[in-house]
């Protein structure tokens, strides 16, 4: 495990995702993945306290659980209660919160290309592909419905490409030709990945280089990255995680090190 003042490419890669939710106040943060997850509920125990969080089945809960927790596990005969349940949240009452703009979801990308067009379902020609992936899991509604950001535990020109081979989730060029009524909640916030934090805040909405992680150069973001990326001025480099924010991580969070499985240490 590393010292608090010599944090591991994942911890980086944890707050840089918490900061995604920097400002979303009262709204449901719905993280998918491992490092994702843990990013969520590091905003939510420090800087983002009002962040609605979800068991993944049908409430609403306040509990800081590591992934791979079951919230509701058996012992003995009976069902222990891990999570601290704030509201009751049944499939039909999602929709609800998902098509008012009030969600903020990270989701994988198998492909994302320069505008922010994402796809998960297949890799290849659609009649005929190589690969046949997780399908479209809602990727079209909550990204014209609401907040939607990308967490990319390998970056590569694989991933970051000129043109994805299905739209599953719908990027800043689209989005422009549905008009500003149908696109109204659209907002593609951010991509992290494991070298670097990308928006879309250039003019045009191409993606932008935000930040490079410590110890990366941009260059290599450049030549992991297959279309041009908009790097400008403010480029930065990915905070570091704070002592508190270390010590939630390792011993709240995550304290089994899964992380660290997701994006190993360099």
């Amino acid at each position: 495990m590393a010292e608090a003042s010599n944090p591991t490419r994942a911890e980086i890669c944890v707050v840089a995702v918490a900061e995604v939710f920097r400002g979303d106040g009262e709204r449901l943060c719905n993280p998918i993945g491992t490092i994702p997850m843990i990013g969520g509920r590091l905003a939510r125990e420090t800087f983002e306290p009002e962040l609605v969080m979800t068991d993944g089945f049908a409430t609403f809960t306040s509990s800081p659980l590591p992934p791979g927790v079951d919230p509701y596990r058996s012992e003995d005969g009976r069902i222990v209660v891990e999570a601290e349940v704030e509201s009751f949240n049944p499939y039909r009452q999602m929709f609800s919160v998902l098509w008012g703009g009030k969600r903020h979801v990270m989701m994988g990308a198998t492909q994302v290309d320069r505008f922010g067009n994402q796809n998960i379902a297949c890799i290849g020609d659609w009649h005929r592909p190589k690969a046949q992936l997780l399908g479209f899991r809602g990727a079209p509604g909550n990204t014209i419905n609401h907040t939607t950001s990308y967490w990319v535990p390998r970056h590569g020109p694989k991933v970051f490409v000129e043109r994805v081979d299905v739209v599953c989730g719908v990027g800043y060029d689209r989005a422009a030709q549905l008009g500003p009524t149908a696109a109204r909640f659209h907002e593609i916030r951010r991509v992290v990945s494991d070298l670097g934090v990308f928006d879309f805040a250039a003019p045009d909405h191409r993606m932008r280089l935000r930040s490079v992680h410590p110890g990366v150069e941009v260059a290599e973001v450049l030549e992991a990255t297959g279309f041009d990326l908009v790097v400008d001025d403010e480029l930065t480099e990915t905070r570091l995680p704070t002592a508190q924010e270390l010590e939630l991580i390792r011993t709240v969070l995550d304290p089994a090190g899964l992380r660290e499985q997701e994006v190993p240490d360099r």
